[in-house]
């Protein structure tokens, strides 16, 4: 390795999940030069196995994580503002059962409930609303609507759940295409001139002489390069811990948890836009939400996962249990066999020591560890897809005394690439992109517009009819799109594309995955 090829930069991340490339965007557009390796593909891991929501994080009120939740709460509508076109506005239902208004009559029984509402199943119906209430007025609203109290027969109509269920709470959250969102700001931090590296592993990364000497390794051609950082941040997620023990050879005491959240999806279980919230009587939640159009998906479990090297992958147990638990709430009884797809994802919580995987902190944990500024390094533990952006920034503010120059934050009023435009025009540029090119349908026009909004119009240009989008790899997958995503998105292989920046595979046969494969691979 001779000195000409060694790459020195202000900052170096390990791990390209959302946090990492949220932190190499803000930090690009400070004015640092950046360089991010991910040994896969850019949010391969945990940020494409999540519930896919920006929400507060109703639940973790009763575990008192106030701040968190109010950051949450406030994020919602900063990041919504920020790509409207993967991100929109959902309404939540929350059905009461019968029980629940007539259980913990006494004020001890209140109380303790209060206090321990994870040891008694399911909430009261007072508590909810207390809580509905916070979640209401923690984060200061201006686009999403507030709770209100439904009629599950007259207000909803097409409501699927048992008869018994007759009122429920109805609250806002927002849903978030993840990995596209991880991809957007891999992108963004690229055009700002950062250094994305997908598929490119360290080796090992070491203090030499006030810096950080970093070893790749690239997973495809084996090729090994050296790389000089004034500055280290480990963000990768799950593998934190891995890193810091045996590629940094450093022994620190703090460690991650390591949980895994499991959904399965089924064909549409109903025709309303409405998402469900279930309480079950271990203490447990679930959601239940539209999919892709034509599918629900169900989760998450909360399981301990012990080997971050096991590929993560949901149970018959985890399936189980979540089939068991959403048939308690639907009219009809669903099935195993029902199931058509399931993923998981290993979430890298930090370790408070409870016991309890559903109660351990989603709260982030930053440590900053140096010698007196010589090659500092910033560990990241846990955190939430929601706070993704508060974290980055955060993390750059612990490194900042290092770079006396550095401009202020700046993501909190940016648009990722496509997303430059009011959140309530969405229906309009839909309407506007189908109109302009005539072959499209209103599905095709609406799937293209919320994966890249104004971008969409920039790989259909010139296009005139569908022929000129060239090749289709089934479910209206086109040359064109496969082309703008391996430019634009680091994809490289077929899952890349077909359950990560999309959910075609759903939909595509087994040819189509198969020549796709076969494009990606030999054009």
């Amino acid at each position: 390795m001779g000195k000409s090829k060694i790459k020195e930069v202000d900052l170096f991340v390990i791990g390209g999940g959302i946090n990492g490339c949220g932190i190499a965007r803000d930090a690009v557009g400070r004015g640092l030069s950046v360089t991010l390796a991910e040994m896969n593909d850019i949010g391969g891991a945990t940020s494409s196995s999540s519930t896919k929501l920006f929400h507060g994080g109703l639940r973790y009120l009763e575990y008192f994580e106030f701040r968190l939740v109010r950051e949450s709460l406030i994020e919602r509508e900063v990041l919504l503002r920020m790509m409207p076109h993967i991100s929109w506005p959902l309404r939540f239902v929350l059905p009461l059962s019968p029980e629940m208004r007539f259980e913990n009559s006494t004020p001890t029984s209140r109380l303790l409930n209060f206090l321990m509402p994870w040891a008694k199943g399911k909430r009261p119906a007072w508590l909810i609303r207390l809580g509905l209430f916070l979640y209401d007025n923690l984060g200061g609203r201006e686009i999403l609507p507030g709770t209100s109290n439904i009629s599950l027969s007259k207000d909803l109509p097409g409501n699927a759940l048992k008869k018994s269920f007759k009122k429920a709470f109805e609250y806002s959250d927002c849903w978030i295409e993840d990995n596209k969102l991880v991809a957007l700001n891999a992108l963004d931090a690229k055009n700002r001139g950062a250094k994305i590296l997908t598929r490119t592993k360290v080796i090992e990364a070491k203090r030499v002489e006030g810096f950080w000497k970093i070893i790749l390794e690239n997973q495809i051609t084996r090729e090994v390069e050296e790389h000089h950082a004034k500055v280290l941040i480990n963000a990768a997620g799950p593998w934190v811990s891995d890193v810091i023990n045996s590629k940094l050879h450093l022994n620190f005491k703090d460690n991650i948890r390591l949980v895994r959240g499991s959904h399965i999806v089924v064909p549409k279980l109903y025709d309303h836009d409405r998402c469900y919230f279930f309480q079950g009587t271990d203490g447990r939640i679930i959601f239940c939400i539209p999919y892709e159009y034509d599918f629900t998906l169900i989760g998450t479990t909360d399981i301990d996962h012990d080997d971050i090297e096991m590929k993560p992958t949901c149970s018959d147990a985890e399936r189980d249990y979540l089939v068991s638990f959403a048939s308690q709430y639907f009219a009809k009884e669903i099935s195993s066999k029902d199931v058509v797809w399931s993923y998981s994802g290993v979430r890298p919580l930090y370790n408070d020591g409870t016991e309890n995987a559903s109660a351990a902190t989603r709260d982030y944990v930053l440590k900053l560890e140096h010698n007196g500024g010589s090659a500092p390094l910033l560990n990241i533990f846990g955190g939430k897809i929601t706070t993704y952006r508060k974290l980055a920034e955060a993390a750059i503010g612990e490194i900042s005394k290092f770079f006396p120059d550095l401009k202020k934050a700046w993501t909190a009023n940016s648009s990722l690439p496509g997303g430059d435009f009011p959140v309530q025009d969405v229906a309009k540029l839909i309407k506007k992109l189908q109109t302009e090119f005539s072959f499209l349908s209103e599905i095709r026009a609406k799937r293209l517009f919320r994966a890249y909004g104004l971008n969409a119009w920039e790989f259909l240009k010139g296009a005139t009819k569908l022929e000129d989008l060239g090749e289709q790899f089934g479910e209206f997958l086109t040359q064109r799109e496969v082309e703008y995503l391996r430019k634009n998105e680091f994809v490289m292989e077929a899952d890349d594309i077909i359950w990560r920046r999309t959910k075609l595979g759903l939909r595509m046969s087994e040819q189509d995955k198969r020549r796709l494969s076969e494009y990606l691979k030999t054009s």
